[in-house]
């Protein structure tokens, strides 16, 4: 390997002293080291600020392919240097991990040269102020595929959210992040979102949508023909080689990768309809009521494997799912302080729905009636948007008259609960319709004491605890505390679901929902109007 001159090491990436405050940091990185840097060291400096990776500057510098001592050089030096450098600064921990990182931190800490358009000839004094202290950003030089991405140029609120996410996605390491929540409450723009907050800190964004459930074996080949296009790389031939190329892909670059709509993938109860049928031919040798675990639609089971090795592996990318329901390989490896974690998207707060119900026309709301619309479907930014539109088109953009004809669940909104109703086991449709009959919320202990009326046999504890745990994981229940509770629309429908089916449940055999139908209907009606009684107060 050919040895360099001191002249001939500072002739190479000169360009960086245009755009970085290279004497600056210099001298910082000195001071931390404890002694000046040396000109190789200065030099790879340079490349890397001139966004060469430590394969690009192997080749300049020594005219060789192999990026290893320029990587053994690095680690063992400049990247230790400037994290400690950055961490002193900042009270904190940073971290280099990648050399694709190394600009954005030394951006990010002040070290960037800002570029300014040339002036007019009379700026206003606030102006020009204005104009220093805006920072042109440069190009992102990463890959970026966003798919079927929706747009979010119009985007409400989520600010705590998205900064507690993007925490836990670039300080504290999290590889994998499942959004969760019912269908409606905005998943899908929320994840568009933050990855858009957050693509410039990674060398490959990816956005795949999973509503028409494409195969496993699909994904990973867009996966593994966007990373690796042109690469001399043999691509194994079996599915589960392919899995620990993308992990160590993963390893070596920063990818960021969003799939939408997981739910799409997984096992609703129409697919154990077989199963039961087959149960119901056997007579007192089965247990009443079957309880399937949330699992994946036959063919979809190697989801679960990839979801579980980019969980377990280590490396420095981030994968992350949408969906209203939560996967068992999920809840085995989450944690509030392991990189696997799960956020729950709840309804928007009263002033960013406010803020929906005025971008789709609705002005000068009376604070109570207000009121009255962000309650009843708890802040969901899809049902307010439907609702929305419906006070502009059937009541002439009167509230009043949409609250006053009393009827809460209708159209698209009654079509998303019913589809996540009808993903249900019958326990789970029980204690549904159980809960939505209590005022407060329910412990599990509650539940097991007060099991339904009419039940026959008496189900067991680990059973409702189950099933409780089960709807939790579909995002039908909120929690608080150690107790649990529907959302007010999500138990309008559940009950206007028993009145419209003229109580059919108690009339079935095996439903073991048996109660009068005359007393039972009169105690939901009257439950129904003292629940908008206490919406209107």
């Amino acid at each position: 390997m050919a040895t360099l001159d001191s002249n001939q090491v500072e002739e190479e990436f000169v360009e960086a002293k245009s755009n970085w405050e290279l004497e600056k940091l210099y001298v910082d990185l000195a001071s931390t080291k404890g002694k000046a840097l040396t000109p190789v060291e200065k030099k790879f400096l340079r490349g890397l600020l001139c966004g060469c990776s430590p394969a690009e500057i192997a080749s300049i510098v020594y005219q060789s392919r192999s990026s290893s001592t320029v990587r053994v050089y690095l680690s063992n030096g400049l990247y230790k240097y400037i994290e400690e450098m950055l961490s002193n600064a900042a009270g904190y921990s940073v971290k280099v991990k990648n050399w694709s990182r190394v600009t954005y931190l030394l951006e990010k800490a002040g070290y960037k040269k800002y570029r300014f358009p040339l002036p007019a000839a009379i700026i206003p004094k606030e102006v020009q102020k204005n104009q220093e202290t805006e920072l042109v950003k440069m190009p992102s030089t990463s890959i970026q595929d966003w798919g079927e991405a929706i747009d979010v140029s119009v985007f409400q609120g989520r600010t705590t959210e998205l900064a507690k996410t993007q925490q836990w996605i670039l300080q504290e390491g999290c590889r994998l992040l499942l959004l969760l929540g019912m269908g409606g409450i905005g998943k899908t723009a929320f994840s568009v979102k933050l990855a858009q907050e957050i693509q410039d800190q990674f060398d490959y964004v990816i956005w795949r949508s999973l509503r028409l459930s494409p195969s496993p074996e699909q994904i990973i080949e867009q996966l593994i023909q966007t990373f690796l296009p042109t690469s001399d790389t043999v691509i194994s031939e079996n599915i589960e080689g392919r899995i620990s190329q993308l992990i160590d892909f993963f390893r070596h670059n920063r990818c960021l990768i969003v799939l939408d709509n997981f739910d799409a993938i997984l096992a609703g109860s129409d697919n154990y309809a077989t199963l039961t049928a087959s149960h119901q031919t056997i007579k007192n040798a089965i247990p009443p009521f079957l309880l399937p675990k949330i699992q994946y639609r036959p063919g979809y089971e190697l989801y679960g494997e990839l979801i579980r090795r980019i969980g377990e592996s280590q490396h420095q990318s981030c994968l992350i799912l949408t969906s209203r329901e939560k996967t068992p390989e999920i809840a085995a490896l989450e944690g509030n302080t392991l990189p696997v974690r799960t956020f729950r998207l709840t309804g928007l707060n009263q002033s960013e729905s406010l803020s929906i119900l005025k971008y789709k026309g609705l002005f000068n709301i009376s604070e109570d009636k207000f009121r009255v619309l962000s309650e009843q479907y708890a802040g969901n930014p899809l049902f307010l948007k439907l609702v929305a539109t419906t006070i502009q088109e059937l009541f002439n953009g009167n509230i009043d008259e949409f609250i006053a004809q009393g009827t809460v669940v209708f159209g698209e909104i009654r079509a998303i609960l019913d589809h996540q109703f009808h993903r249900l086991s019958q326990l789970e449709k029980h204690l549904m319709y159980w809960l939505a009959m209590n005022q407060n919320a329910v412990s599990v202990q509650q539940l097991q004491k007060n099991t339904i009326p009419g039940l026959s046999p008496r189900l067991s504890q680990r059973l409702i605890l189950e099933a409780v745990d089960l709807l939790h994981k579909r995002s039908l229940i909120e929690q608080q505390a150690s107790s649990f509770l529907q959302t007010p629309v999500l138990k309008e429908y559940m009950i206007e679901r028993l009145i419209e089916e003229n109580l059919t449940l108690s009339e079935e055999q095996e439903s073991y929902f048996l109660m009068s139908q005359t007393i039972f209907a009169a105690h939901l009606k009257n439950h129904i109007k003292q629940s908008r009684l206490n919406a209107e107060i």
